[in-house]
């Protein structure tokens, strides 16, 4: 698998072949992890990244996230591994803002740093 990692790391796009062996090696959380970089939804703020959910944000950082399958199952949900993925191939959305300050804006405000 580490020969997986080196592969992806560096390119700026997944090729069809990288893309297959990704969905081959990991199944559904494979699939989820690709789909959400190609959506957009893993996002590189300041201090962490955060993988849009169907239902929450998750927070990642390192080998860490915040969502229930992490937490209480302790394996690699698909948010790490999209965030692993995305950052190999550089394909985290930037967001020039520190996430822990949206912890304090209230509800039905705007979020700085967000295009």
């Amino acid at each position: 698998m580490n020969d997986l990692w080196h592969r992806i790391n560096g390119k700026h796009a997944l090729d069809a072949a990288l893309r297959e062996e990704v969905e081959t090696t990991f199944g559904t959380r494979g699939k989820k992890a690709l789909a959400a970089i190609d959506a957009g939804k893993v996002k590189k703020y300041r201090d962490f990244f955060v993988v849009e959910g169907r239902t929450a944000e998750y927070v990642v950082d390192e080998d860490f996230c915040t969502c229930r399958d992490f937490l209480y199952r302790g394996r690699t949900c698909w948010h790490l591994l999209a965030v692993r993925i995305a950052t190999g191939a550089d394909l985290a959305e930037p967001v020039d803002a520190w996430y822990q300050d949206r912890w304090n804006i209230p509800k039905g405000e705007s979020n700085p740093g967000k295009a």
